[in-house]
């Protein structure tokens, strides 16, 4: 059995795109990649890869608060960016959301993100 999570305090899907903000099943919620956008917002808010990170970070803390879950309790996180040469700056912000104990984490390079932003997170987390 899964459940679709949905909440207005992160943005919809691009564009009506066919998938869901998240799935909650078998004590687990997979949320699809968010990036810097802010909800109702068609423009990427900030600049800065910490900027973004930040806003991305806050829409997937939306996302798994909607489903009674939370950024405390993510077990695997990928980490998409347009430039690797933004690490540092990502997981500057990236280590003060996660907790002391840090989710299992992939991070690539990547050509092209959604509306030009530089980076996306995509997560799995503990219902």
């Amino acid at each position: 059995m899964k459940e679709v999570v949905r909440t207005e305090a992160a943005p919809a899907p691009f564009q009506g795109a066919p998938y869901s903000q998240a799935i909650k099943t078998n004590g687990f919620v997979f949320v699809a990649g968010q990036v810097a956008l802010k909800p109702g917002d068609k423009e990427i808010a900030g600049e800065t890869i910490q900027e973004q990170t930040e806003q991305a970070l806050a829409n997937l803390g939306a996302i798994l608060e909607a489903a009674g879950s939370g950024l405390d309790r993510l077990v695997k996180t990928t980490v998409f960016l347009q430039n690797l040469d933004d690490f540092q700056g990502m997981n500057e912000v990236y280590a003060t959301k996660v907790g002391d104990q840090p989710p299992a984490r992939s991070t690539v390079e990547v050509a092209k993100l959604p509306s030009g932003a530089l980076v996306e997170i995509e997560a799995i987390a503990l219902s």
